[in-house]
Order: structure tokens, then sequence, then C-alpha cells
């Protein structure tokens, strides 16, 4: 019974055509400018806005148990470790290679970095999809305005041309400021938050290598 009222109630602002005119103007307008690995991002950051707020305090414990581990067995042992993280598992894999503390710092900086483009760039599709869907809205007024000018004398298409002339302007507005704007707004929230907690990683990893370089250079010199 709820549903068929709320269908009822919501049959007026339904139209097909002002729908297709909008979404798929917007659909195309943002293909149109936006590179196709940047519009696979954006798609897939959807389930991101379902998550939790992003922490490091998980993946430091692990560079802490990996410590543990490299003091025990040596660094070496390192290799064999699962390490689901990306960014950690490069700077691990520095770090088994000897490499020195400012290198392992500037990998793990330039990883965040890179990460957060991706993740902001993402977003910036969103944001101009906010952006153009009002337009492409108005485009649609424009074309339900003509047909109805041009129906003037069957009184029985006004009603449904003046229907798509309404309604893109109002579907325009919607997905511009109710759906693609507030994604593209989390979306840049999550990013400098992850980026912020992933800045916590850069002085265990630092240290975890100096602790190692001078064993490596030991080994060498033997």
């Amino acid at each position: 019974m709820i549903t068929a009222s709320l269908a009822a109630s919501l049959g007026p602002y339904l139209d097909p055509v002002a729908l297709g005119i909008v979404g798929g103007g917007t659909v195309a307008a943002v293909i149109l400018r936006t590179r196709l690995d940047d519009l696979g991002r954006a798609v897939m950051a959807l389930p991101v806005l379902t998550r939790h707020r992003f922490s490091a305090d998980l993946l430091l414990k692990q560079i802490a148990a990996l410590g543990r581990i490299a003091q025990r067995h040596g660094v070496m042992a390192l290799d064999r470790s699962v390490i689901a993280d990306p960014d950690v598992a490069a700077a691990i894999a520095a770090v088994v290679d000897g490499a020195e503390p400012e290198i392992v710092t500037a990998l793990v900086r330039y990883r965040r970095q890179a990460r957060t483009e991706r993740h902001l760039a993402a977003a910036e599709v969103w944001a101009g999809a906010a952006e153009v869907a009002p337009s492409i809205g108005m485009v649609g007024t424009l074309i339900g305005l003509v047909k109805m000018f041009l129906a003037m004398n069957d009184p029985s298409a006004i009603g449904v041309a003046m229907a798509v002339a309404l309604l893109s302007t109002l579907y325009g507005a919607v997905i511009g400021s109710l759906i693609a704007l507030p994604v593209a707004a989390r979306l840049r929230r999550l990013a400098r938050e992850e980026a912020f907690e992933r800045m916590r990683l850069e002085a265990p990893l630092a240290a975890l290598a100096a602790r190692e370089v001078p064993r490596s250079l030991e080994r060498a010199a033997a």
C-alpha cells in the first residue's frame, strides 16, 4: 500500500524523455571531458563512500611487527611477509634491498601523493558532473519549449512538451546538487583524511630502514 501510494505521488515527476536528455547528456559531457582511467576510478570509488574513515593504526602495528621480525631473523625475512597495503609493501621491499632512510621516506611520500592525486581525480569527475548537469537540464528545457511551440495546435501534446521542459530543469538540479556534488565533496574529504593518516607511516618505515642500513653496510664490507 505504501509503495503504491509513493509511486502514485512520484508519478507526475517521472518523465523518461527528460530523464534521458539530462542523464544521457550529463554522462556524455563527463565522458568527453574526462580521461578513461579517471572515469573508471570515479565509478570504482562509489563503494568507498560507505566505508569507515581510513586509519593507519593497523598498518603501524604491522610495521612494528615487521621490525621485530627483522630484529630477530634479519631483514631478509621480511621478503616472505604478506603485506596487503601496496605502499607499505613497496617500502619494505626497498628496506630489504638496503635502501637508505631518505630513499624510503621519498618513496612512501611519492606513493602517498600519487594515491591522493588518483582519489582527487575521481572526485573531480563527480564535480564535473555536478557542474554540467544543470546546464544539460537547461538544454532539455529548451528542447521541451521548442516542442511545445511546435505543438500549439495540438493541446494534448502541449502538456507532454511542457513536462519535458520543466522536469529537465528539475532533474539537472537534483543530479547536480543532491547526487554528484555530495559524492565529490565526500570523496575529497576521504582523500584528505587518508593522506593525513598515511603521513604517519613515513617515520616508522624510515626508522626501520635506518636500523637496517648499518647491517647492510657491514655485510657489504665483509
